[in-house]
């Protein structure tokens, strides 16, 4: 898989024929400064169904720039305009994805009973929705792997939703460094997990084990009741 997605993502870096020349260069407008309007929102959510669209139908190499912007009925340039590359389209699709999960997570919270349990819960429904998707999933990590720096803000929109979606299952809202560090470890496990399953090395199961295995970090990270008796103490 690396092999190929490195090759795949050296295709996509190259500009296709016929795309701007200007587009490497044209100031980035998917973050803007300023609040998109109704009317950019609306064409930016068009951009990202299509590229969801054909990755789900094809996968990495059915991302083609000229291809979306037929799909979502916008100019060539107005695609570069929002993004650069289809890497940087197929990490903000991921990212835009994890945003529906979330919303999906809140509606229906994890039930465990530990904060581990809930985390382990909440990736692992993460996780199932999108093993229905395998070729758009496949696609969204691959970009993901092999984003350079250029993809930077759509990498950190990634990681600050995936820690968003934990932070929630953990129910906290003010971390420890501790807690944030074995947030960290869970997501590169998550997302480490994810690349086995999808190159055929691990099976649901396997990924199931190393996702609690890593959880368990966050039961650990848990601040200790300075009011609760230490072994020492206690009779």
């Amino acid at each position: 898989m690396k092999a190929a997605g490195v090759e795949a993502a050296g295709r996509a870096a190259r500009p296709e024929a016929g795309a701007p020349r200007a587009a490497s260069t044209t100031p980035r407008t998917d973050h803007p400064a300023s609040p998109l309007t109704e009317r950019q929102e609306a064409r930016r959510r068009r951009i990202l169904q299509a590229c969801a669209q054909l990755a789900g139908r094809g996968g990495f190499d059915a991302v083609q720039m000229r291809e979306v912007a037929e799909t979502s009925q916008v100019a060539l340039g107005t695609l570069y305009r929002y993004f650069p590359s289809k890497i940087h389209l197929l990490v903000a699709t991921m990212q835009d994805q994890l945003e529906h999960m979330h919303t999906t997570l809140r509606k229906q919270p994890p039930r465990g009973e530990s904060a581990a349990e809930r985390v382990a819960e909440t990736l692992m429904r993460a996780f199932r929705a999108l093993q229905r998707e395998p070729q758009l999933a496949d696609a969204m990590v691959r970009a993901l792997t092999f984003a350079d720096r250029s993809v930077s803000p759509e990498v950190d929109q990634v990681s600050r939703q995936t820690t968003m979606i934990i932070l929630d299952a953990m129910e906290l809202t003010d971390p420890t460094p501790d807690q944030l560090s074995a947030v960290r470890v869970i997501e590169h496990t998550w997302h480490s997990a994810l690349i086995t399953w999808l190159s055929g090395r691990a099976s649901i199961a396997q990924v199931g084990i190393d996702i609690e295995t890593a959880c368990r970090l966050v039961d650990l990270t848990a601040p200790r009741d300075a009011t609760a008796p230490k072994i020492a103490d206690t009779p």
